[in-house]
């Protein structure tokens, strides 16, 4: 499966939860597909996803923003899906491709309530990654080329929790770079819980920041993670099971809740220790590296 198909199944997957959420929020807000190339399905996916929502939309206003090049045909490729959208939703073609979103942004008066952006291009451009961050809350996809200091321009732009995974295709298609921004752990979660709703038999996997290829399924294997986690205790001392997790999180291409079911592994195996030493694994609870000497 090439990536730009894993790119739209993501994106179909986690606006099923985004969406609904936003239009609980606020309600206006705001959803920019921007995208390299003139290819519309991420587009059309999307807007049937908002149609499948109309009776949600009700007293809202949701505006889609669809940013490309090549967008003579998109009007053809997405007509027959606005006809089935609710008078509260407006779609603007916007040429020109990711470039754009600044001036595509401010226009549409996307600042200070929901705003989500899907940003497909092989460069992290600091004005346009910004610009995703004009909303309340904002949240940002990006797709992007491997080797793409992706985290780094992330939080350049104002957003606090980041989270990236590559892409690699058993087809031989270039592997891509997902990374995913947000200022809520909520929607963080939401991500990696549409990122492990994939399907593994599509041959994608998924490399983990740490260097592993991991297999797309329900319950990922838990070796790597179980490794990462008593890395970190080594290179940070004691820690809580909510610090492990969120580092889990924001860190690795696993969901938080995974290091609950690593770090028990790390514990039965007599890897890790924890205080105290009995009871449920809640979030107070401080593991250690086994053998780690603690500083008086």
């Amino acid at each position: 499966m090439p990536t730009d198909a894993v790119l739209r199944e993501l994106l179909v997957r986690h606006l099923e939860t985004w969406l609904p959420g936003a239009l609980h929020r606020a309600r206006r807000a705001t959803l920019a597909l921007a995208y390299a190339g003139g290819d519309a399905g991420c587009a059309e996916a999307a807007l049937r996803v908002v149609a499948g929502h109309a009776d949600r939309l009700r007293g809202r206003q949701l505006t889609v923003l669809v940013l490309a090049d090549g967008t003579e045909e998109l009007p053809a490729r997405l007509g027959a899906v606005e006809a089935e959208l609710p008078a509260g939703v407006a779609v603007h073609l916007v040429p020109g491709g990711p470039a754009r979103l600044p001036v595509a942004v401010k226009a549409a008066g996307a600042a200070g309530a929901p705003l989500l952006s899907v940003v497909d291009d092989d460069t992290a451009d600091p004005a346009v990654l910004t610009a995703a961050a004009a909303g309340k809350p904002a949240d940002v996809l990006l797709a992007t080329a491997v080797g793409t200091p992706a985290r780094a321009a992330l939080a350049d732009a104002g957003f606090p929790l980041t989270s990236e995974v590559e892409l690699v295709t058993a087809d031989g298609d270039p592997a891509r770079l997902f990374a995913f921004a947000t200022g809520s752990d909520k929607s963080l979660e939401a991500f990696k819980e549409a990122l492990w709703a994939g399907d593994g038999a599509s041959g994608v996997r998924y490399r983990d920041p740490a260097g592993g290829l991991l297999d797309v399924v329900e319950v990922p294997e838990a070796g790597p993670l179980c490794d990462e986690l008593l890395a970190e205790l080594r290179r940070s001392g004691p820690r809580t099971v909510t610090e492990l997790r969120r580092h889990a999180l924001t860190a690795t291409a696993y969901r938080s809740s995974d290091a609950v079911r690593a770090l028990t592994g790390l514990l039965d195996a007599g890897e890790a220790t924890r205080e105290p030493e009995h009871g449920r694994l809640g979030g107070d609870v401080v593991i250690s590296a086994y053998g780690a000497v603690t500083a008086p």
